[in-house]
């Protein structure tokens, strides 16, 4: 047995911590207190960084003004992807997509936008053949900040509906950067049994047997 393993406690906490992350979004307005927030970003700050280039940024969105014109790109978006739904599957896919709730941007305790920082191409190591992985490394802070969360018991909900030129003018973002996710962050009543979108019947999950393969491409 290695000497650098946890305890069977810690262990089963990683795994449980990792199975009852859920993309929330239903929240309480229950502030979340500043010290657990500091904990939150260190943890996204502690993930993975290909070459070390740190490439996440976090907007901590506390005036109200702007948290409700944050609200009204993600729903001009969501009818944009309503509309789209309608054109390649059917009107009553529209219908059910229109439905969902898919954000919490005006009940969560936090509002944060995750985004790529500018300059990126100064960054070559680990890139040069993949350059999107300046994506996964923001991806891999969002990540670690999500089971953190989940562990102070607090949810979060990634939201990706917005058209990032407009958010990126709202936020003074500069050219060259990027956001990536509109965080939602806190107090919940209660979590759910699974993910959002199998308990309403969007869609259901795929098994994990049909995502692995030996060797080769799946066939």
């Amino acid at each position: 047995m290695s000497n650098f393993r946890y305890s069977d406690a810690e262990i089963d906490a990683v795994y449980k911590v990792i199975a009852q992350r859920r993309d929330m979004r239903h929240f309480l307005t229950t502030p979340v207190e500043p010290a657990i927030l500091a904990k939150l970003l260190a943890a996204a700050n502690h993930a993975p960084s290909v070459g070390l280039m740190q490439p996440c940024r976090f907007i901590r969105i506390t005036d109200l003004s702007l948290r409700k014109t944050i609200y009204e790109q993600v729903q001009e978006e969501r009818l944009n992807t309503a509309n789209a739904l309608g054109h390649s599957e059917s009107d009553e896919r529209e219908s059910e997509f229109m439905r969902l709730k898919v954000e919490g941007i005006m009940q969560c305790a936090e509002l944060l936008v995750a985004a790529l920082c500018d300059h990126r191409e100064a960054h070559i190591f680990g890139r040069r053949t993949l350059p999107e992985m300046d994506l996964a490394s923001v991806s891999c802070a969002i990540q670690n900040m999500w089971l953190a969360a989940r562990a102070e018991g607090l949810g979060m909900g990634w939201v990706s509906m917005f058209e990032p030129t407009k958010l990126s003018t709202l936020l003074q973002i500069p050219q060259g950067a990027k956001p990536i996710a509109i965080l939602c962050l806190g107090h919940v009543e209660k979590f759910y049994e699974l993910p959002m979108l199998v308990e309403t019947g969007w869609t259901t999950q795929t098994p994990l047997s049909e995502l692995v393969s030996e060797n080769t491409w799946i066939k």
